[in-house]
Formats: C-alpha cells, structure tokens, sequence
C-alpha cells in the first residue's frame, strides 16, 4: 500500500514536473567534471531568463529531490543543479572509489569548471549564485573571487563559522538540559564549543542532534526533507539509497568547513550580495550571519529573515523565498523594475 502511494505521488509530481512552454530547456546528463563524470540538471520555462547556479547543502545532499518544491521558480529562472563529487547521482555514478579527491578546494575547483560549462552552453555572461546550507562555504569564496563569473550572490542557511560565535552550540545544550536529557547533554558538553577539532562522525552527530531536538527544524525535516525524498520523481528507490550513503560518505567534509573564517578571507565583495535566513534557525543561527553581511561592502546587498522558518528556509516556504528572489534579486541582476509573479 505505501509503495502504491508513492506511485501515485511521483507520478504526480512528474507531470508537476513537465516543461512544455516553446523556450524552456529540460536537460540532465553527466558531464566530466574535474576528471570524474558529474551530474548537472538544466531547468526552466523560458532560456531568456537569468540563470541560477545552486549550490547544495550537506555536505552531500543534492537538491534535486527538491525540485516538486520550487518547480514556480523555473517560471521566473533557469536553475542549474548539480549534485556535486560525493552527492547525489553523482555519488551513485562512481561510487566511493570514483569520487576522486573530497575537499573544499577541490569543490571550489569544480565549481568553477560548472559555471564555465553552464556559461557556455546557455551562452550567458554570468549566472546568479544561490547557496544554501554546506554550500554557502564554497559559495562565498566564489562570490568574492570572481565577481566576473557571477551576476550576484544569494546564501540562505548561510554558514559563518569564523567570528568565534558558538551559540548554536550553547542554545543546544540548553535545550538538552531543559528536556532532561542529561546523557545527550552531556556527550555534546564533552565535544567542546571548538568545532574544528571535532571528528567528521562528531560533527555529524552534533548537526544530528541540532535536528532532532528543535520542534520546527524536526518538523521541516519531516514534512519537507525526508517527503522530498520519498516522492521525488526522479530518484528510484536505489537513488535514494545512494543518496543516503553519499551523505554518509561526505561527512569528512563537515569538519574542513568549520575551519574556515569568513570575516579573515574577507568582506568586500564587487557583485550584489543578499542573504536571506530562517528567522529560528538553530543549524546556522541568523544573529552571525546578520554581522557578517553589516560587514560586507557590495554594489547592492539586502537581508531578510523568512519567518516560521529554521534550516531548510528556502524549501519549507518556496513561495516566499520566491518572493525575495523575485523583487530583490532579480531587478538588481536584469535592471528591470521590480518583478511580480
């Protein structure tokens, strides 16, 4: 009975899916990237429209399972995912052993080679960067270095791990202490507040236990995450396999980006820089990300917060994060008058 429903719902969300307007684009294939095959999807209504790069969180968590979810925004957009080195098809591609060298430079390198092949083949100067999550580490150093590359800048659920800020740290160990969780509490006491000398499986424990023990992000998770998942159209049930194991597999990669400081590697930026963040995220809080952009000097930058909204911000509320996209991004990008859906 419940392999019937998922039936019924991804057959659902395929139709959801279709593009049938006479300038859209629907391609997804592997593409050699940095010397190993790498899967990149190309989505929207109309190719005349500005082109988005996402970049996905994790580490090891493609978007594309997402895609029922923000199916409004190729209306407005052409949306580039691509499931990086260790995620995603991908990761299902190559398998542990095909996945080549994992690290933040070697993703950034990647990265790079994305935008240039994206540039070539949608025959655009410049593609609009969206972060989120994992993704707004390497999102950031491509943004500051290479304002020639990239139209803007948007990050949500953005990671700022400099600045000695450890409040997700704190605020978890008074949620644990005030559900009497002594046993938790104190295994994450144990870790310290320095995240960069936890190992990939302590800090995947603690992003674990971050998730688990806040109602909303629990709930997002829930509703959002793991529904995606189970009724994306374009996953099999081996995909989702995968898709599991490749987080698993790319947990080394948590570790590396908490070494980072964003505010030492810079806060000038030569393109429009936005950050839009869950109003109650307890992941990647909103308070250091807030300091950072009053830091940042750009040609043009914005915050919001989205409300109702932890981790995860733009795929629980889509609709609103449109929103943002659409009258703050997007004229600022085009030079057009502010866009209405």
């Amino acid at each position: 009975m419940l392999l019937t429903y998922r039936a019924l719902k991804r057959r659902a969300n395929a139709r959801k899916l279709a593009i049938t307007t006479p300038n859209g684009i629907d391609e997804s294939s592997y593409v050699r990237i940095g010397g190993i095959d790498q899967w990149i999807s190309v989505r929207g209504e109309d190719r005349s429209n500005p082109v988005i790069l996402e970049l996905h969180g994790g580490p090891g968590a493609s978007n594309l399972v997402f895609v029922p979810h923000t199916r409004a925004w190729e209306r407005h957009f052409t949306i580039v995912r691509w499931d990086m080195r260790g995620a995603g098809k991908t990761f299902a591609a190559g398998g542990p052993q095909g996945q080549g060298e994992l690290t933040l430079d070697r993703l950034y390198a990647d990265a790079l080679e994305v935008t240039d092949h994206i540039r070539t083949r949608l025959n655009v100067p410049k593609v609009l960067l969206l972060a989120n999550s994992f993704g707004t580490v390497i999102g950031l150093r491509l943004a500051r270095d290479h304002p020639e590359r990239y139209s803007a800048y948007v990050g949500t659920d953005q990671n700022i791990a400099g600045g000695g800020d450890t409040s997700a740290y704190e605020a978890l160990l008074t949620r644990l202490e005030k559900a009497g969780r002594k046993k938790q509490r104190a295994k994450i006491a144990a870790l310290g507040p320095d995240r960069s000398s936890w190992s990939a499986h302590q800090w995947a424990e603690y992003a674990k236990t971050v998730v688990t023990t806040d109602p909303l992000t629990y709930d997002t998770m829930k509703t959002v995450v793991i529904r995606s998942l189970w009724f994306s159209p374009l996953h099999t049930l081996r995909d989702l396999r995968a898709y599991l194991k490749a987080q698993t597999f790319s947990e080394p990669l948590g570790p590396q980006a908490t070494t980072i400081d964003e505010h030492a590697e810079g806060t000038a930026f030569r393109l429009p820089f936005f950050l839009f963040q869950g109003e109650h995220d307890v992941l990647t809080p909103p308070e250091p990300a807030h300091r950072f952009y009053t830091e940042v000097t750009a040609p043009a930058k914005d915050f919001a917060l989205i409300p109702d909204a932890s981790h995860f911000a733009s795929f629980r509320h889509p609709d609103h994060f449109l929103d943002l996209l659409l009258t703050r991004v997007r004229p600022v990008v085009t030079g057009e008058a502010t866009s209405r859906r």
